[in-house]
């Protein structure tokens, strides 16, 4: 298994999500700036531009925020080491197998922060806890295996590593 960096790994999640951040809050700003335009003001019922600016201006708003939640949440993520008694918990670097013996590297942290991270030529996916797989392997440990049901085919894994 290669040698992966949990805390650059969190670090690149938090730059992605304040990113994301940035964006979510520039695309409601530049909605409302729309929606309250003054050659937006509605003229007629029919003329509905303004208040589909404003509609979306608010679900802006609201992506906004739930990121800036996601980004607190994971800023508060303590790095721990694997520990076998309690098993596989958040901020956990997981690499599992398949049936075929492919591997793939998963590092399970708060919900919200689905994406995929580039280390050392090596792929790893952020999972939450709510995700399919995320429930499954909270509390497993190396050499475990879990069953997932992907696309109506059931899927079995093993825990190879856990650091």
């Amino acid at each position: 298994m290669p040698t992966l960096n949990k805390p650059l790994l969190l670090q690149q999640v938090l730059a992605q999500l304040e990113a994301d951040l940035a964006q979510a809050q520039q695309a409601a700003l530049t909605a409302y700036e729309t929606a309250t335009h003054e050659e937006n003001i509605a003229e007629n019922k029919y003329d509905t531009l303004g208040l589909e600016a404003s509609y979306l201006a608010t679900g802006q708003a609201r992506r906004a925020e739930a990121i800036r939640h996601c980004l607190g949440t994971w800023k508060q993520l303590v790095l721990r080491p694997f520990d076998r008694l309690q098993g596989i918990q958040l901020g956990a670097l997981v690499w599992l197998a398949d049936e075929e013996d492919k591997r793939q590297c998963l590092f399970v942290g708060p919900d919200g922060a689905a994406m995929k991270l580039q280390q050392a030529g090596h792929s790893v996916q952020v999972i939450g806890p709510q995700a399919p797989l995320g429930q499954r392997l909270l509390g497993c440990g190396e050499g475990d295996s879990i069953e997932l049901r992907i696309g109506g085919k059931l899927q079995l894994f093993e825990i190879v590593q856990v650091i």
